[in-house]
């Protein structure tokens, strides 16, 4: 997708704050364990939206254990030049299932989000994401904003400072919410930004912090 507009050179880096206050206390480092032994699965359960149409997503765990990475190949927001007003917003749901071993449960620690953009002047791009598992309330929510002129890889990484601890012997989905926006004028170029990759190596990355149950 859009193989002509990525470019090399260093990555545009930013480190968010930290998550808000959620749910229980972090764990202390003595309660947190090493990655299980064994195998975990992960399965796209479901996919909606603009931004993840169907074929386009992909999931696969960590050989370690320590997590797993979300892979879009058709998500790209617009705006400016004359474009659409729908294609200036993108937005995918994923229903995305975690079986782990026996004993275990696991909490996201970071999430590292990967894309490409393109703004002209005046153009801005805005970059939203959150997650909960399903029947559970608590939800973490995080977003980033940039403003043209830019041409680079964007990387957004979020670190969670509590821990929603998944509930131990019982399996939930971990749902994910995400979006892209893009604005621009009408008199410059089309200015893009996208969560999507032409290779396995641009993907979402999810990260656990584990504990025994």
């Amino acid at each position: 997708m859009l193989k002509s507009l990525l470019v090399t050179g260093a990555a545009l880096s930013i480190l968010a704050g930290g998550l808000p206050a959620l749910g229980a206390p972090a764990a202390s480092t003595s309660a947190l364990s090493a990655p299980p032994p064994g195998r975990i699965t992960i399965r796209l359960v479901t996919a909606n939206g603009s931004g993840c149409p169907l074929g386009t997503t992909t999931v696969a765990p960590f050989a370690d254990n320590e997590g797993f990475t979300v892979t879009y190949s058709s998500y790209l927001a617009q705006g400016g030049g004359g474009v659409s007003p729908a294609e200036n917003r993108k937005n995918c749901q994923l229903a995305v299932e975690a079986r782990v071993p026996q004993g275990f449960t696991y909490a996201i620690a970071e999430v590292t989000y990967r894309g490409f953009m393109q703004l002209e002047r005046y153009a801005t791009g805005l970059q939203k994401a959150s997650y909960y598992f399903a029947g559970d309330t608590t939800t973490a929510e995080v977003q980033r904003s940039f403003n043209g002129p830019v041409t680079d890889n964007w990387n957004v990484t979020h670190q969670a400072n509590t821990y929603v601890w998944a509930p131990c012997a019982t399996t939930r989905n971990i749902n994910i919410n995400s979006e892209l926006r893009v604005s621009g004028r009408s008199s410059t170029p089309t200015s893009i930004m996208t969560m999507d990759s032409t290779d396995a190596s641009v993907s979402t990355v999810y990260r656990f912090a584990w504990r025994q149950c």
